[in-house]
Order: structure tokens, then C-alpha cells, then sequence
């Protein structure tokens, strides 16, 4: 008799029930060509890094290309929500790994040949950005189309975000090893055969036709872009989310890789003690994941907002002066929350939006979550040169915690369950999370 891993409580699953979701044909093929993916793509920053510092050139230099990499991402975003959701997420995918293989293939040969001057790093790095804001959007929009079995949603993104998680901690160790031993064209060439993989994975998947074909309208895209926005924007839930993630990254995350190495070199040791830090983070990030691994709560932004509170910690403890231990510490609990809240802020997501708008939805939450970061790296160090550095991360941590209870006490957000009604959303869901404000009922397959 098949057993509902929706019924289990979480504390009784079995190591096989949590994993389940790998039984899903689609989403394991997805898994497997992703994560290999990602590795490579995690291992490429320090090679890109080492590439210019090798090829003669300085800070500058390297600002260049890393703000190549950067830029286009956020200004692609919302062109690749529209194009998934038009074109659909497979074969938006599958073209933007071929692309970013292609590039990292000719990085790799130039390095080779010795023919790789600053500008031509600009120049490829630009595009592999370009490929990346196509594929973030989509990447949201397709999650929902690989589980048959909507209960095993929260383990399908559980997973990718252990995958990410994973990726980050092994990628730039396992990329510093090989650049100092191989080059860094070696480390390029590997990045480009990833995605090669993760092409060939996103190749053999059979989706319905709604996620494999294009789901897009013949509307221009401007018109479809703002059907985008008003879907986004008509969710309180997520827009609030949005914003406060989109605050995070520039008062709290971006001060705190800005000005955390500054601290860890005057205070705590140097190099080696913030290469724990960042560490310790990515394993707390691995551990989070496989906390959340089979568990559903029953309000899942309620538990992802109050997880923020988390991020708070690191940067507190670099503020107090705190011994390493205790950064330490901070940072394993930021990385559990960091991956508690982004497993249910994602599912949430998958499981109220309509898939024939999740990819513009979704590139409206990525865009806001990220466009405000550049500014705050530029400005941290300003900020701490005119305030103090410990000032600069105590404000951080002291905003992300009043920011993490103003949005807890959000109705729309506090009460947002699994199971309910896409009804109503311009209001909030009742105490048993089947009602909007208009009283009316519905189900998950309901239009919004």
C-alpha cells in the first residue's frame, strides 16, 4: 500500500521517504545535470580571478570583469522571465547552458593560447551574465513542472538548494587547487563541459507540454512584462519578501562581505579566519538543507522570515568584537537559516503562482532580491570609512532584525499556509489559511 509522505511526520520519515523525490524521473535527470553544473560554476570566479591577476593585471582590472560578470544578470532578468514563461523553461535552459558552455570553452582556449587581454575577459564574462539572467527565471518556473507529486515540491527545492550549498563549499576549494597546480584554463574547460552535462540533462526531460512548449501569448513583450508585474505585485506575500531580501543584500549581506574581511585581518587573524568563516557558513547551509529535507511546516513564511533573523548573528558578532568561536558560530547559524528560508520562500512561490506567469513572477522576486547588492558593496566601504566599520555591521544586524519582525507581523505573510485559496490575495489568508478577505474559497489549481 503507497504511503502519503505528506501524512509522515517529518521526525518519522525514513532516509529513503525524504528522498523520494529522486524517484521522480524528470526531476532526478534535472538534479543530477544541475548540481554537476553548478560545481563548475562555482569553481569559475576563481579562475576568472586568478586569469586576470596572471594575465598582469590589477584591483582595477579585476573590478572590470567582475562587474561584467554582474551587471548583465540583473539587467537580463526580466527579458528571461518573460522569454521562459513565452519560449518555455526547458529550452530556455538548455540554451543558456550551451551558450555559457561555449563561452567558458573560448576563455579556456584563449588562456591557452595566451591571447586573452583584459578587454576579451569583459567581453566573455558579459555574455556568460547575459546567459545567466535567462536561466535564473526559468530555473524557477521549471522546479514545479519535475514533481508529479506536488507533496514532494519542498524536497525537490530542498535538494537544489543543497546542491547550491554543497557547490559553494567545494567549488572554490576544489578551483584553488587546480588553478595553482593545472592554470586557470584548466578549471575553465571543466566549467564548460558541467555544461555540457547540465545540457544534456535538461535534453532528456519530459515535461508536460504547458512547461516543455511555450506557454507565452502573442502580446508584446512590454505587455507581457507588466502581466508580470501586476501578478507579482498583487501578492503581498511575495512582494514583502522581496523587499526585505532586496534590504538585506544592501544593508546586511553586502557590508558584511565588504567589511568582514577587514575586521577578520585587524582582529581575528586574517585570511585564514574569515576562509573559516565563509566555510562554517556553507556547511551551515548544508546542514540547513538537510533539516528541511522531508518537512513541510505549516506556515512556511512565518518559519522562512523568522530563519532571516538568523543573518543577523555574523555580523553582530563581527560588531562586538566577538573571538573567532563566536563568529564562527554566528555564521553556521546564518547558513541554516539562509537555507530554511530559501527552501520555503521558492515552494511557496511554485505552489501559489500560475505556472503560465511563474518565470515573469519569479525574475520580478530575483530582480528586486539582488538590484540593490551592487550599491551596497560600492557604498560599504564609504559608509565605513565616515562611521566606523562596527557601526556600519551593527546597523545591519540590528536592521535585519527589526525588519524580520515588521514583516512576522504581516497577516498576508504570518498566515500563509501550503493548502488554500488563490483567491483574494490583495488581502490575507485567514487563521486557517482558506480564506482571503473577501471570503471567498478555492483550491491551488484556482486562477489567482
Amino acid at each position: 500500500m503507497a504511503v502519503d509522505a505528506e501524512r509522515i511526520p517529518a521526525r518519522r520519515r525514513r532516509l529513503g521517504d525524504r528522498l523520494a523525490v529522486l524517484g521522480e524521473r524528470d526531476f532526478a535527470w534535472f538534479f543530477v545535470g544541475y548540481s554537476t553544473s553548478l560545481l563548475g560554476s562555482s569553481m569559475a570566479p576563481v579562475a576568472v580571478a586568478f586569469a586576470v591577476l596572471d594575465g598582469g593585471g590589477g584591483g582595477t582590472d579585476l573590478g572590470w570583469v567582475m562587474a561584467a560578470r554582474i551587471l548583465p544578470v540583473v539587467l537580463v532578468l526580466l527579458a528571461g522571465g518573460v522569454i521562459a514563461d513565452r519560449f518555455g523553461s526547458r529550452r530556455v535552459m538548455l540554451g543558456s547552458d550551451v551558450l555559457r558552455g561555449l563561452v567558458q570553452a573560448v576563455f579556456a582556449a584563449l588562456l591557452t593560447a595566451g591571447r586573452a587581454p583584459v578587454w576579451a575577459m569583459v567581453a566573455l564574462v558579459a555574455v556568460w551574465g547575459i546567459g545567466e539572467g535567462l536561466f535564473l527565471p526559468a530555473l524557477g518556473a521549471i522546479v514545479p513542472g519535475l514533481v508529479r507529486r506536488k507533496e514532494l515540491l519542498a524536497d525537490a527545492n530542498t535538494l537544489l538548494g543543497l546542491a547550491r550549498s554543497v557547490a559553494t563549499v567545494a567549488g572554490p576549494a576544489t578551483a584553488g587547487l587546480v588553478t595553482a597546480t593545472q592554470g586557470p584554463a584548466v578549471v575553465l574547460l571543466a566549467d564548460a563541459v558541467t555544461y555540457g552535462v547540465g545540457a544534456f540533462a535538461l535534453a532528456r526531460l519530459r515535461l508536460p507540454d504547458r512547461a516543455a512548449n511555450a506557454v507565452g501569448g502573442e502580446q508584446p513583450m512590454l505587455a507581457e512584462l507588466r502581466a508580470g508585474w501586476s501578478e507579482f505585485a498583487s501578492r503581498p506575500w511575495f512582494w514583502i519578501t522581496t523587499v526585505q531580501m532586496g534590504l538585506f543584500n544592501l544593508l546586511v549581506w553586502a557590508p558584511f562581505l565588504v567589511l568582514g574581511p577587514l575586521t577578520a585581518q585587524r582582529d581575528l587573524g586574517g585570511a585564514r579566519a574569515w576562509g573559516l568563516v565563509m566555510g562554517v557558513y556553507g556547511v551551515g547551509a548544508v546542514l540547513g538543507g538537510l533539516v528541511m529535507l522531508g518537512r513541510r511546516p505549516e506556515r512556511p513564511l512565518a518559519v522562512a522570515t523568522v530563519a532571516t533573523l538568523a543573518w543577523a548573528l555574523p555580523s553582530a558578532a563581527l560588531a562586538a568584537g566577538a573571538p573567532l568561536p563566536w563568529v564562527v558560530a554566528g555564521a553556521l547559524v546564518a547558513g541554516v537559516g539562509s537555507a530554511v528560508s530559501g527552501t520555503l520562500v521558492s515552494t511557496t512561490m511554485q505552489s501559489w503562482v500560475p505556472p503560465e506567469v511563474l518565470g515573469r513572477v519569479n525574475s520580478f522576486g530575483a530582480l528586486g532580491a539582488f538590484v540593490l547588492g551592487p550599491l551596497g558593496l560600492a557604498a560599504a566601504g564609504p559608509a565605513a570609512d565616515r562611521i566606523g566599520v562596527d557601526k556600519v555591521l551593527l546597523l545591519g544586524a540590528v536592521w535585519q532584525l527589526v525588519a524580520g519582525t515588521v514583516v512576522l507581523a504581516v497577516p498576508a505573510v504570518r498566515n500563509r499556509r501550503w493548502e488554500g485559496s488563490r483567491h483574494g490575495e490583495d488581502g490575507h489568508l485567514g487563521e486557517d489559511g482558506r480564506h482571503g478577505e473577501d471570503g471567498r474559497h478555492g483550491d491551488r489549481e484556482s486562477a489567482p
